[in-house]
């Protein structure tokens, strides 16, 4: 534990007692007209404290350090638990022998120098500006430079440490022609440094942008069409819900009973993983080695996401889904790298078939039934002939949709925490003109 910090206070009025120590440190540079617009540095390190006592589960939190931190943790932890409840479900995962060893931590990246990182922005940026004289403007063209150390001691001799880098790089271009003013966002991300490829991005988003461009309204009818990986994942999100054990345990999935059903379209393999995506790391939010949870498989349901918490109230084990936000709250079931499977097609928009790029509003789906009222943007095509679309609502159900996938893209793409190939879907319900 850090220096100067003693859990011995701890120790004097707590039965068990966790320890977690977060520190962050984020670079931000944006840029925009060829130039640098600013450049931040941000850097947090706090501690927290789950403990329990008499049956309850007590947190605080500190930016304190050394025996300051201490004192200040056993002081809330003390004047809060008269006034909680007690829970017999409440836990601590023991100690773990072995942790997987992931290669996360860039530290040449971290030592290049911020002008030459500064230069890549710009070289990004101008790529994107000069890519068509139609574009007209950049927004929000960044570099984010993010790292990030995590340990957690805990009175049943867990011990855990490991850090890690994360880089992201992303921008938005206008393009106008005649009355008409479309915008386009992308980003990508990358462990180290020097797997970041701006000048690619910068083409795509160029070219994305333009594409866009004259976009009309479709004809309301139901389409076969294509998601894109990044719309793909922005579902995924919502579908992420339903596999986690607390919904499981309070009635907020459909798919709670299950398990050998199958609930998805049989080309569909479904993978929880804390070993890839932008969130992986060697163990959870609690300290559990991190692992990859297959929780359905061609179609077939085959599990749910557990923590230590609802893991002892649903007689399971912990799959390594405690998630932690910082320090400043308790950790919590969730997903960590949540993406369909690669498969091993290259489905491709057929005659009279849409590609749908971009999604609005998908916050506002429900997460328990899966239905869904989304704007959509894409390109429609038609024999040789391609043209984008706009203005239109995709509606439907999540559920249902996952049902009529019937080619799965070898294209697997991680848009942070979430991941998925193209996917051809049938039945695509599209309200327009």
């Amino acid at each position: 534990m850090e220096t100067g910090f003693s859990t011995r206070r701890l120790e004097a009025i707590l039965e068990e007692w966790e320890v977690c120590r977060v520190k962050t440190r984020v670079k931000k540079f944006e840029a925009a007209e060829g130039k640098l617009l600013s450049m931040e540095l941000n850097e947090e390190e706090g501690i927290s404290c789950r403990g329990i006592k008499d049956g309850k589960v007590c947190f605080a939190y500190t930016f304190e350090k050394g025996e300051k931190a201490a004192e200040g943790l056993a002081a809330n932890i003390a004047a809060l638990a008269p006034f909680l409840d007690a829970d017999p479900y409440g836990a601590l995962p023991a100690r773990y022998e072995r942790y997987p060893d992931l290669d996360l931590y860039d530290e040449a990246g971290l030592n290049t120098a911020d002008d030459a990182k500064i230069d890549a922005l710009l070289d990004m940026e101008s790529v994107i500006r000069t890519h068509d004289r139609r574009i007209v403007q950049t927004r929000d063209c960044a570099l984010h430079e993010s790292e990030l150390h995590v340990q957690i001691v805990n009175s049943r001799g867990l011990e855990a440490h490991a850090k890690k880098t994360v880089y992201t790089l992303g921008a938005m271009a206008v393009a106008r022609d005649a009355d008409d003013e479309v915008s386009w966002y992308d980003w990508s991300w990358a462990t180290r440094y020097g797997d970041l490829d701006g000048p690619k991005l910068g083409r795509q988003i160029g070219e994305k942008t333009v594409s866009c461009l004259s976009g009309e309204v479709l004809a309301t009818g139901v389409y076969t069409g294509l998601l894109t990986p990044a719309c793909a994942c922005r579902m995924l999100e919502v579908l992420s819900y339903s596999f986690l054990s607390e919904n499981v345990y309070k009635n907020k999935t459909s798919l709670k009973g299950k398990v050998g059903a199958r609930c998805f379209s049989e080309r569909l393999s479904i993978v929880d993983s804390g070993v890839r995506g932008m969130e992986a790391f060697p163990f959870d939010g609690e300290g559990v080695p991190s692992r990859e949870n297959v929780l359905a498989k061609n179609g077939v349901l085959q599990t749910f996401l557990y923590d230590t918490y609802y893991g002892r109230r649903l007689e399971k084990e912990s799959t390594g889904n405690s998630v932690r936000h910082g320090v400043k709250a308790p950790p919590a079931c969730g997903s960590r790298g949540f993406f369909i499977e690669a498969g091993g097609d290259d489905p491709a928009a057929e005659n009279g078939g849409v590609v749908v790029e971009d999604l609005m509003g998908v916050h506002m789906a429900n997460a328990i039934t899966g239905d869904f009222s989304l704007g959509a943007t894409g390109q429609y095509y038609s024999g040789e002939t391609r043209r984008p679309f706009k203005g239109v609502i995709l509606s439907g159900n999540l559920f249902v949709l996952l049902n009529q996938v019937k080619a799965v893209g070898k294209d697997l793409t991680f848009y942070g925490a979430y991941g998925s190939p193209t996917l051809l879907v049938e039945g695509l319900k599209i309200s327009g003109a």
